[in-house]
């Protein structure tokens, strides 16, 4: 079935814990700014996924200075990241809701677009991979699967959002913040060094 097919594949493809995934999870424990993030998250999947199945897919492919810009852009931006999570993790300090210093929402958003558009594999698992599974379900179907595809997203990141703030007296200790900000700082960083290395 198209549907289940979307979700399942869609749901596999965004688990595993990436710079945007990281970002919406210390948002969540946070709890600053939520329902925007993943809003942002879920609907530029959607976006995505859409235009995959529109055909924007075939489009990137033959256009490698598109993907090179992406590919660098998203690199430097990575890296910028690491190193302030890697600065709050030599610094960590205890974080409640009432107790830190509260980002300015466009700030937050501007940081949330960034790590959607800046990274490349977000063009290759959606636009292109999940564009090019759809269409293989005929005219009437790609629709069904990429619907499937949307509601994976949004329970995703709507369920890692605001079911973050759950750990919370887990990260009432400063180690624990110091071990989820290392742990940010490595994966941003191999990421962004994933992405500048050449094909094989």
């Amino acid at each position: 079935m198209p549907l289940l097919a979307g979700f399942a594949t869609t749901l596999t493809l965004i688990v595993a814990i990436g710079a945007q995934n990281a970002f919406v999870l210390r948002q969540g424990l946070r709890r600053e700014h939520v329902l925007p993030v993943v809003l942002i998250c879920a609907l530029s999947d959607a976006l995505l996924v859409s235009s995959g199945i529109a055909g924007l897919g075939a489009l990137l492919t033959s256009s490698p200075l598109a993907l090179n810009l992406a590919r660098y852009g998203g690199a430097l931006f990575l890296l910028t990241y690491a190193v302030i999570a890697a600065r709050r993790a030599l610094n960590p300090a205890a974080m409640s809701p009432a107790d830190h210093t509260p980002t300015a929402l466009r700030s937050v958003v501007l940081t949330c677009l960034g790590f959607t558009f800046l990274n490349p594999h977000v063009y290759l698992d959606t636009v292109i991979l999940l564009g090019s599974l759809a269409n293989q379900r005929g005219p009437d179907g790609r629709w069904i699967y990429g619907l499937g595809s949307v509601a994976a997203s949004f329970g995703w990141f709507f369920s890692l959002g605001f079911f973050a703030r759950k750990l919370g007296p887990v990260f009432a200790r400063p180690r624990a913040w110091q071990i989820l900000d290392g742990g940010i700082a490595l994966i941003m960083t191999g990421l962004a060094v994933w992405m500048v290395l050449p094909a094989h």
